[in-house]
């Protein structure tokens, strides 16, 4: 039977899925998703301690406290994928050659190629799901956040003023005691003390309740009686009302946004630099999980001397660099220092060339044409 039929019979049925496919994809699974885990839960940790001070000081409810802890590990998730798909190429393909299983793929006729087809087996589908996380998940969870955290401030107040004890706001000038308050926080058996234009208002109600309306938020007081005056003066009025409202603090009730909350289709209509950097802000993400995939793969070769984690501390220098760059690109362009259709490729274009530099060092140029001129062939 003719040899060159019989390769290229062989070629043409090769499955699209290999044995090392699969092996390195299930590694890579296992090992993305505890290091994604583990980055979420420190980075989280952080920023959970000063939404904790605020459920504490009662400015949001253990309920929202909850939800906010959820779409913040979203959102951590979403920003620290590429960063947990880099550190897992480098401990898969670091494990493969310490032990010795790279030499066996290389004996095989594999190479560099056959590790990069099974790492963007992976790193393409991941990418898209990335851009849709970016794009669209993000947004929303940064929204729901602040809407929820906005939601909560409207019932602060409420929260703050526990039955039985005094409760000061305004910096004293405002002084509450409320002897009990009902399941529907209806407040019974107010007293108030409040000190204005260098008055003081003694109000005394049989119930109370707090209402966000327009201008701010209102104490609404019924059924009791107020005397106002100076303190050691004899001129005061007393006054009894079956009604009474005291504007505790003005409120804006529209929930601002910030660049982080804003829906991509927004972003596309406007044409300011700080909304054109927060598009590329979002792409950065599927572009970055992409090129420092084929960063790791060179740079997950151990030498022997480099121990398990050889290459970890030059691959955390390499990612903290790139971090590094990725703001300052936003930074410029931003400023408009650097022009549009620049400032979202020369990050990953650094990313590239590094990438071609090790694969040179370890392999030669020689090497590296070959393969391209091969890959052209076909």
């Amino acid at each position: 039977m003719n040899t060159d039929w019989n390769n290229g019979y062989k070629s043409r049925h090769r499955p699209l899925i290999t044995v090392l496919d699969s092996m390195i994809v299930a590694d890579l699974t296992r090992t993305l998703t505890a290091v994604l885990s583990v980055i979420v839960v420190i980075i989280v940790s952080r920023r959970f301690i000063r939404i904790l001070e605020k459920a504490i000081e009662g400015a949001i409810s253990n309920k929202t406290l909850l939800n906010i802890l959820g779409l913040k590990m979203i959102e951590a998730s979403i920003a620290f994928l590429p960063a947990a798909f880099f550190m897992a190429v480098l401990m898969v393909v670091g494990r493969m050659y310490r032990d010795q299983e790279m030499s066996a793929i290389f004996s095989a006729g594999g190479g560099a190629g056959s590790i990069y087809r099974s790492v963007f087996i992976m790193a393409f589908p991941l990418a898209v799901i990335a851009t849709g996380l970016s794009f669209y998940v993000g947004p929303w969870a940064e929204t729901v956040t602040k809407e929820m955290m906005a939601e909560d401030e409207k019932s602060a107040d409420i929260r703050g003023i526990a039955a039985g004890r005094f409760s000061e706001y305004q910096h004293g000038d405002l002084v509450f005691y409320v002897e009990q308050i009902d399941d529907d926080d209806i407040m019974q058996q107010v007293f108030v003390q409040h000190r204005k234009g260098g008055q003081t208002a003694i109000i005394g109600a049989e119930t109370g309740r707090f209402e966000d309306l327009e201008g701010g938020l209102y104490l609404i007081l019924e059924q009791g009686r107020r005397v106002l005056g100076k303190p050691g003066e004899a001129n005061y009025t007393i006054e009894e009302f079956a009604e009474y409202a005291v504007r505790l603090e003005e409120r804006n009730r529209a929930v601002v946004l910030n660049l982080e909350a804003m829906p991509t289709k927004e972003l596309w209509k406007n044409k300011a630099p700080s909304e054109l950097a927060e598009l590329h802000r979002r792409l950065s993400i599927p572009t970055g999980l992409v090129f420092l995939a084929l960063l790791a793969v060179p740079l997950a070769q151990i030498s022997p001397r480099g121990g398990v984690y050889g290459n970890m501390f030059v691959a955390f220098l390499i990612y903290f660099s790139y971090g590094n760059l990725t703001r300052i690109n936003h930074s410029w362009l931003v400023k408009e220092k650097i022009p549009l259709w620049f400032g979202g490729i020369w990050v990953d274009l650094v990313l590239s060339i590094l990438a071609v530099a090790l694969l040179v060092r370890l392999y030669s140029w020689r090497y590296v044409l070959i393969k391209i001129q091969e890959k052209v062939k076909l």
